[in-house]
Formats: C-alpha cells, structure tokens, sequence
C-alpha cells in the first residue's frame, strides 16, 4: 500500500508536484503539496496542492472550474518529486492560459508561446 509519508519532503514538509496532462504529455504546471494534500487528491481523485502563500489547502478549480481530476500519480526514482498524471478543464494557469510554462527563453530571448484561453 501506497504511503504518501513514505516520501521525502522538504524542511517544510513539501515535495514538488508536476501535473502534466495525461491524454498529450503536455506539462501544465508545478506545485507544492504536503503529506495531507497528498492523502486528499487521493482519496477524492480532485488535485489538492498547499498554497505557501495562503498556507491552506488549495483544491485544483475550488474557485475557477478548472479542476484537475488526478488519472495517475507517479513518484520519482528519489521519492522526493510527483509527477500527477491529469484531466485538466480549461486552463491550469491563473494567466488563463492552458500551461503555467508559456514563456520559452528561444535566441537569447523571452518568448510567449501561449496566449490567454478565451
């Protein structure tokens, strides 16, 4: 049985988790969670991150909509990052955009290579 405590989490009891979109392979974003938000995602199958700045849970499109529904989760070969698998509605950046990673460094320069969903 799976252990979300059987992880390695940082000094402040986090670990890094990449959701990517299961279906395209395309990397959505990157977040933080805990043992707890862990233990939540996967008992309801709805993404749950800590938010340092708000220091709460944060439930993936609580306010917006844009819910991402765990497919499956991965643990790295150091059991200190997540890579989550997901089906994501809508955008999953809070710049509207479908990926937090739209802005490529192409050339030496700061590219936007996604514009915001309408």
């Amino acid at each position: 049985m799976f252990d979300p405590a059987s992880l390695t989490y940082d000094a402040n009891g986090l670990i890094p988790a990449i959701a990517q979109d299961h279906a395209t392979g395309e990397v959505l974003m990157m977040a933080w969670m805990n043992a707890e938000s862990l233990a939540r995602t996967l008992a309801s199958g709805q993404v749950t991150y800590w938010s340092r700045s708000r220091q709460s849970f944060w439930a993936k499109g609580e306010s917006s909509g844009h819910v991402q529904r765990l497919v499956e989760l991965r643990v790295d070969c150091d059991r200190d990052c997540l890579l989550m698998l997901v089906d994501q509605a809508g955008p999953a950046c809070h710049t509207n955009r479908r990926s937090c990673f739209y802005t490529a460094v192409r050339g030496g320069d700061e590219v936007e290579i996604l514009t915001p969903m309408v």
